[in-house]
């Protein structure tokens, strides 16, 4: 069981993404059990997510699945590419900024 987690893991999320070979899992024990830290493409960050978080949920639940036949508790940690969060929020700004501005042209019109 020492590494089957981490080969299961790095299995279903290369099968996964589009760039597999940025596909990276380390694992660590730690006093809460087996911690599975992965690493992807951050172009393919929402195909891991999935929609409202679906496709992480299921990871973490084969997981635990796998966890249980060997009386361990393992938890997935998503790693988020730096400054990959706050990029989005900017951006995101950005735009409903941009939405104001054209709102408030069209009532002054």
């Amino acid at each position: 069981m020492a590494d089957q987690d981490k080969e299961f893991t790095e299995y279903v999320v290369k099968a996964i993404v589009e760039n597999a070979d940025d596909v990276k899992v380390e694992r660590k024990i730690d006093e809460r059990g087996v911690l599975l830290e992965l690493t992807v493409n951050p172009i393919d960050m929402g195909k891991i997510i999935g929609k409202e978080g679906r496709t992480a949920k299921a990871l973490r639940t084969l997981l635990r699945v796998l966890g249980a036949k060997s009386n361990a508790r393992i938890n997935l940690k998503i790693i988020e590419p730096e400054g990959e969060r706050k990029e989005s929020i900017e951006s995101k700004e950005t735009k409903e900024s941009k939405e104001n501005d054209s709102e408030n042209a069209t009532e002054v019109m």
